[in-house]
C-alpha cells in the first residue's frame, strides 16, 4: 500500500501520471489478501520499477545556488 501512496503523492506534486501498465496487467492490489506472497512481491517490485523508471525519465530542473543569495540568519524552532 505504501508504494501506491508514493505513486499518488508523486503524481500529485508533479502533476503527471505514472503509467503502470505492467503492474496493472498483474491484476493484484494490496487489498487482495487471498493472493500468495510471491504474487504480492512480484507486484511490489514491478510497481517500484515503473515508478523509478518514470522518475529517471523526467528532466529535472536545474537549481542554481549562490552563497551570495543565501541568508545569514538561521531560524530555529522551539
Amino acid at each position: 500500500m505504501l508504494m501506491i501512496h508514493i505513486k499518488k503523492y508523486y503524481e500529485g506534486i508533479s502533476r503527471g501520471e505514472i503509467h503502470t501498465d505492467r503492474y496493472n496487467s498483474l491484476e493484484i492490489s494490496p487489498v487482495h489478501i487471498h493472493k500468495d506472497k510471491k504474487a504480492h512481491k512480484e507486484a511490489l517490485l514491478t510497481l517500484g520499477d515503473e515508478i523509478v523508471n518514470h522518475i529517471h525519465g523526467q528532466q529535472m530542473p536545474v537549481v542554481n545556488y549562490s552563497s551570495d543569495t543565501a541568508s545569514l540568519r538561521v531560524a530555529a524552532e522551539h
